[in-house]
């Protein structure tokens, strides 16, 4: 009986809990190109949090942004692509801390991150690559739940991609912001986030922008509407100056927590490539994506 009462309290523990220190995310996403259809991604991210996360207030997506909690996150990529005869086999690791610092005038935001990807051919149409990225950023909550930060980021390899990226907004944007940053290996980064309620009600909305500059220069848009602390529908849109990724991206999603403890989601991304000057199809053509996920906090 004790042990069916602790394994009990235990269970109610992990699916009701109002306040989390650790969480772990899986996704994976289907790619759909004009060249291949048989493309898929798997990831896996673990993120630890030095203080205890109140979720009881606001929507539960974003209760570590709201009590700016400190972290630190392990993510992993895993990738079976091909197109036009190559067949590459990707493995992406990254690393990540941020921290919130309490100041006498506003709190400040820092981060630093890594990650490393590694590309491994199956046949002689391709070489094998791989690359390090690293990334700093520094910021502040300028108002209420408003994050203004700017950053510089350093890619050794086109092949470099921001493992959590892939994670937070699915592998056609994160490998058009690599590819944007280019044979330039350095860019400046600029980024906004709020998240606000709506006044008489429980519902809330969430808005962030982006912009690199390096080789070329892209930009995206993001918005989420909280129709409850548990159910969020958002849209995104992204664009990018370099010729062979997609001159424009628009994306949906849907996330639902079943518990406090327990969310799942789906998301969909259309990219629509341009063919570079002089070639009447680009390399990789037209990208459509449909991803799941899963958190599991604790």
């Amino acid at each position: 009986m004790k042990k069916l009462g602790l394994a009990t309290a235990l269970l109610l523990a992990m699916t009701g809990a109002q306040a989390y220190q650790f969480e772990v995310q899986g996704q994976s996403e289907y790619i759909d190109t004009t060249v291949n259809d048989k493309d898929f991604t798997g990831g896996l991210q673990g993120t630890f949090y030095f203080k205890d996360v109140d979720s009881s207030k606001g929507p539960l997506a974003e209760a570590a942004f709201l009590n700016q909690a400190s972290n630190l996150s392990l993510a992993y990529n895993y990738g079976e692509l091909g197109s036009n005869g190559i067949d590459v086999i990707a493995h992406n690791y990254g690393a990540k801390a941020e921290a919130y610092l309490p100041t006498p005038y506003v709190p400040v935001y820092a981060s630093a991150s890594y990650s490393h990807t590694i590309l491994d051919s199956k046949n002689d149409n391709a070489s094998d690559d791989q690359g390090d990225r690293y990334a700093l950023e520094v910021g502040a909550l300028a108002t209420n739940n408003f994050l203004v930060a700017v950053g510089y980021t350093s890619a050794a390899d086109q092949a470099a991609i921001d493992a959590f990226n892939v994670m937070g907004n699915g592998v056609a944007k994160a490998t058009a912001e690599a590819v944007t940053i280019g044979e330039d290996q350095d860019a400046i980064t600029a980024r906004t986030k709020y998240v606000g309620g709506i006044d008489g009600t429980n519902m809330a909305v969430g808005f962030e922008s982006g912009i690199i500059y390096g080789d070329a220069t892209a930009y995206q848009l993001k918005t989420d509407l909280y129709l409850n602390p548990k159910l969020s529908v958002g849209a995104s849109y992204a664009a990018s100056s370099y010729e062979g990724t997609p001159d424009s991206a628009w994306g949906a999603n849907v996330n639902y927590f079943i518990t406090p403890a327990i969310a799942v989601g789906a998301s969909y991304v259309n990219a629509n490539y341009q063919a570079n000057k002089g070639e009447a199809v680009d390399f990789a053509g037209d990208t459509q994506t449909v991803g799941v996920n899963a958190k599991f906090r604790f």
